[in-house]
């Protein structure tokens, strides 16, 4: 078993998530609170089971979020015992936006 990495979270995905919360806050009462659960589940999970997600593109990795369409993008930094979190995005959003977000 792979030893448990610290996760370092991207001042972008932070926002990206509180994105997410509002909007399905704006949805439903406490649906944005059951989304950021969800998505601490999986940061969790990673921690441990870093390795589990296919690299897609460059060395990001894509983690799906459980009942919402959203991935995590992530990169494992190994040498440094980091799991580095770089964006979560809904998946119906325009693909060019992580390539924005990239450069």
């Amino acid at each position: 078993m792979p030893k448990k990495f610290h996760l370092d979270i991207e001042p972008e995905a932070f926002d990206d998530i509180q994105e997410a919360i509002d909007y399905y806050n704006s949805k439903q009462d406490g649906l944005g609170k059951r989304f950021f659960e969800m998505v601490d589940e999986h940061f969790e999970f990673l921690k441990k089971d870093y390795m589990t997600f296919a690299v897609r593109y460059d060395d990001i990795r894509c983690m799906p979020i459980e009942k919402f369409p959203y991935l995590i993008h992530y990169r494992v930094l190994k040498s440094q015992g980091v799991v580095s979190f770089k964006a979560v995005f809904c998946t119906y959003d325009n693909p060019d936006k992580w390539e924005k977000r990239s450069h």
